[in-house]
């Protein structure tokens, strides 16, 4: 058994699960662009909220991070925890972002591609978010870890499929060029939800 020769700060973990619910709240508004009808610029303006809002939940953590001697676990694990959890709403906020100002509202519904890219991240901030009260047992962390890979190697694997899809010529080339970079957008989403588990995991090796 290793025995912690520091304090530890509890406090830091209110960060991370803020973080994880605004997560989900994002993936479930997202989820509303697989709706023909769907208000596009609303999900643009809901999307830009919840991206500010986890700007301050991180700018906080970085805050008390710097105001701390005592950290629930490495003060660099910290940081990086942070940081890769707002790099997953930024993408999320991209996704809407682009789909609103890309003019894209004459577009009948988004490629089916692309509704599959959305349930994945859906899944991954599901177990986000809950693994985030669970940072003090960090034993169970691994569970999380695993299918958060899984999900990103289901990601890839739908994306390929998005692009064969996008490239199949039911859509004119100016069109692919903007779902292009919409889809590049929700597969970065979904390989950020993996950096986080990779963070996780180098925080459960340094600290058990």
């Amino acid at each position: 058994m290793r025995w912690r020769i520091r304090p530890r700060d509890d406090s830091f973990y209110d960060f991370f699960v803020r973080a994880g619910t605004n997560l989900v709240e994002g993936a479930a508004v997202l989820a509303g662009l697989k709706s023909a009808d769907a208000d596009r610029a609303a999900v643009s303006a809901r999307m830009a909220e919840l991206e500010h809002a986890n700007d301050e939940v991180t700018h906080g953590l970085y805050r008390k991070l710097n105001k701390s001697f005592v950290t629930p676990f490495d003060r660099g694990d910290v940081h990086r925890l942070g940081a890769s959890l707002d790099d997953v709403m930024d993408h999320m906020e991209s996704v809407g972002t682009l789909v609103h100002l890309y003019g894209l509202s004459g577009l009948p519904a988004l490629p089916t591609g692309m509704h599959e890219m959305i349930d994945i991240i859906g899944q991954c901030a599901a177990q986000l978010a809950e693994a985030m009260p669970r940072l003090p047992e960090l034993d169970r962390l691994e569970g999380y870890c695993i299918e958060l890979n899984r999900l990103e190697n289901h990601g890839d694997q739908t994306y390929r499929a998005l692009l064969v899809e996008l490239f199949g010529g039911d859509y004119d080339p100016l069109c692919v060029l903007k779902l292009k970079e919409i889809a590049d957008q929700l597969e970065l989403t979904v390989d950020s939800c993996e950096q986080v588990a990779h963070v996780l995991e180098t925080i459960v090796l340094k600290e058990s």
